[in-house]
């Protein structure tokens, strides 16, 4: 699907992202990632934020990929997660106030540093669909919000992912119960390098049910 350059603003900044939208009269669904850790080098460029992408693709969505901010040309400083947090609400937003995206429903999406991100955003968006967690930062982020957020939540991580250890991920799946899925990828670490189509493929069939 061709995405296009947009902006939009987040507070008193102005973030850069890509949209992407299908033709045709009818409104489709929307989904927005978020990338990994900005200081580690992390962006909106990355291979699996490309295998999400693909995924949302796939069942004809809307997507929104963007740069948090101090990313890129998106304006302003790391802001240490809940800056970030701030940024995947207004992307949500922005996403689905377009013409052709349904209002409703959408779907928040984070990797690794993005992951916690999204995890805090989703607490402030009303009429979130679903939040798809890939790679959570197990060991560094408190999960006990996703709890009381009362949507669907998909998990996904490789096997030999040491900042999201597979038992660890499959105890919280365990505990959130019937409102979660999740799919562990056999042979893939934190990156998904050479995982990705795996990845893609499992994220598709786990959102067709969100």
């Amino acid at each position: 699907m061709k995405e296009h350059p947009v902006t939009f603003r987040s507070g008193e900044l102005t973030l850069e992202g890509l949209l992407a939208k299908p033709e045709g009269l009818k409104p489709v669904r929307g989904g927005v990632v978020c990338h990994p850790h900005p200081l580690y080098g992390g962006s909106m460029y990355n291979n699996v934020v490309d295998a999400v992408l693909e995924a949302m693709w796939s069942l004809g969505w809307a997507t929104l990929r963007f740069n948090f901010r101090g990313v890129g040309q998106s304006e302003g400083e790391h802001g240490g997660g809940s800056g970030e947090a701030d940024d995947a609400v207004a992307a949500v937003e922005f996403l689905t106030a377009q013409a052709g995206v349904q209002s409703d429903a959408p779907v928040l999406t984070g990797y690794s540093f993005g992951a916690m991100a999204a995890m805090t955003a989703a607490q402030l968006i009303k009429n979130l669909g679903a939040l798809l967690l890939v790679a959570l930062p197990i060991r560094m982020a408190d999960p006990a919000t996703l709890k009381t957020l009362g949507k669907p939540i998909m998990l996904a991580a490789g096997d030999n992912d040491t900042y999201c250890p597979a038992a660890q991920l499959q105890a919280l799946h365990k505990d959130l119960g019937p409102q979660s899925q999740i799919k562990i990828i056999e042979g893939a670490d934190h990156f998904f390098g050479g995982y990705e189509e795996e990845l893609a493929q499992a994220i598709g069939a786990m959102l067709k049910t969100a």
